[in-house]
C-alpha cells in the first residue's frame, strides 16, 4: 500500500517519527531544566538575595509612610511571589523527582 505524502514529500510515517523524536527530547530535557530552575531559586545565594530584596522592599514601604502591619503583610506577600514560584516549579515536576539540598534515600534490596 502506497503511502500519501504531505505538502514537502514527506509520508505521514516520517511526520509521527519527528513528533516522536521531539516528545523524545522534551520529555528529557524539560525536566532537567526545571530541576536547575528550582536549585537556582533555592540556593543559599537566592535565598540571600531574596532577604535582602524583602529587607529593602519593607524599608521603602516604612520609609512612605506606611503603617508597621500594613508594611509587615505587604513584605510577606512580597515573599510569597518568590515561594509560590518554586513550590509551583517542584509540583510541576513531581515532589518526588525533586531533591534539593538533601540526601538521596537509600534504595532498599528489594527495590534493587
Amino acid at each position: 500500500m502506497a503511502e500519501s505524502k504531505n505538502r514537502v514529500g514527506k509520508t505521514a510515517k516520517d511526520d509521527a517519527e519527528e513528533v516522536k523524536e521531539i516528545l523524545s527530547v522534551v520529555s528529557t530535557e524539560v525536566p532537567t531544566l526545571i530541576k536547575n530552575i528550582i536549585a537556582t531559586v533555592f540556593s543559599e545565594d537566592a535565598g540571600r538575595n531574596m532577604g535582602k530584596a524583602a529587607a529593602a522592599f519593607y524599608k521603602e514601604l516604612k520609609e512612605s509612610g506606611m503603617p508597621d502591619e500594613v508594611a509587615l503583610r505587604m513584605t510577606e506577600d512580597y515573599m510569597k511571589t518568590f515561594t509560590g514560584f518554586g513550590d509551583l516549579l517542584k509540583q510541576s515536576i513531581g515532589k518526588e523527582s525533586v531533591q534539593i539540598h538533601t540526601k538521596p534515600k537509600p534504595h532498599s534490596k528489594e527495590e534493587e
